[in-house]
């Protein structure tokens, strides 16, 4: 999901609504303060805007596509339908958030049109990976929570999860971008792993399956995890969130200057840029709200 809340998933709370909670991660959260804890800072302290991106939008459209075809009967579940719901998804969304028409320029019409060609492209793709007329998804966008012994919350929105008949549950996660080299892998193999947490946390069962499919250049990637993994992946998750509390307390958001960078819409703040960030809210959002839940998608394209 891009990375924004989609609009399309509803929460469901679970019990633990109401707890008074440690603190709240997403594994999107988590990822930017691992990158870069200043990242953490402008995103969830700040909540400084971000522009929107061609290629994070791109996710989002994809995403509600997908989401949306699989409540065709099984039959209609095409390349050409695909195609056809497009439009009508990008309309809908630029009804929603009107900013988003900002990101074309003079030759608006030409460029959209060109645009959504790239989705269609995508799209298509993802034909080659699956054939969703053979496949009845058990839930999609689907905001997952849990509360660890530590009172931390995990949550997040998964976009698919398969549930077999022998009742083997598989996390997919759709990628509209080309699969990451070798350094960026570790990321994206850890939101996965979250998810599966939260759901063998949640529903007591270990998932068998977390697929990664990447759209832009048609790759799969499968992980089996066991528990030993998801151990050591909730044990990761309450160090970092000691971490970002530390940091809280020092007000200590240090930069940490690397490839991502590039892709990162708070350059002219950074000082490992030679920027200089804006001094911290006065009233500080409690990190427990402040955790705002986004589209994976969009986080890791």
């Amino acid at each position: 999901m891009t990375e924004q809340e989609s609009s399309s998933a509803t929460r469901v709370g679970t019990p633990v609504d109401g707890v008074d909670v440690l603190g709240a991660l997403s594994p999107s959260r988590a990822g930017d303060f691992v990158s870069c804890p200043l990242l953490y800072r402008f995103r969830t302290v700040d909540r400084l805007p971000e522009p929107p991106s061609r290629d994070a939008v791109r996710g989002t459209v994809v995403h509600k596509v997908l989401e949306d075809l699989f409540d065709l009967p099984a039959e209609r579940r095409t390349p050409g339908q695909a195609a056809a719901m497009l439009a009508p998804t990008w309309e809908a969304l630029v009804e929603q958030e009107p900013e988003l028409a900002t990101m074309f320029g003079p030759e608006q019409g030409a460029e959209t049109a060109a645009w959504l060609a790239t989705c269609r492209s995508v799209l298509d793709r993802y034909f080659t990976l699956e054939d969703p007329r053979r496949l009845e998804p058990a839930e999609r966008e689907l905001y997952v929570e849990t509360l660890l012994e530590s009172k931390l919350l995990l949550r997040g929105f998964v976009d698919r999860i398969d549930i077999a008949p022998d009742g083997a549950i598989r996390i997919v996660d759709y990628k509209s971008g080309s699969s990451p080299a070798e350094m960026f892998e570790a990321r994206a193999l850890f939101q996965m792993r979250f998810y599966a947490l939260v759901i063998w946390r949640s529903r007591g069962v270990l998932p068998a399956m977390l697929q990664l499919v990447y759209l832009g250049n048609g790759e799969v990637l499968r992980y089996v995890p066991d528990e030993a993994d998801l151990l050591a992946t909730e044990r990761k998750v309450v160090a970092i969130w000691d971490a970002i509390k530390r940091a809280e307390e020092s007000g200590d958001w240090r930069p940490s200057r690397g490839r991502l960078c590039d892709w990162c819409a708070h350059q002219a703040l950074c000082p490992a840029w030679g920027g200089t960030p804006p001094p911290l809210p006065v009233d500080t959002p409690d990190i427990v709200d402040s955790d705002l839940l986004a589209a994976e998608d969009g986080a890791a394209l």
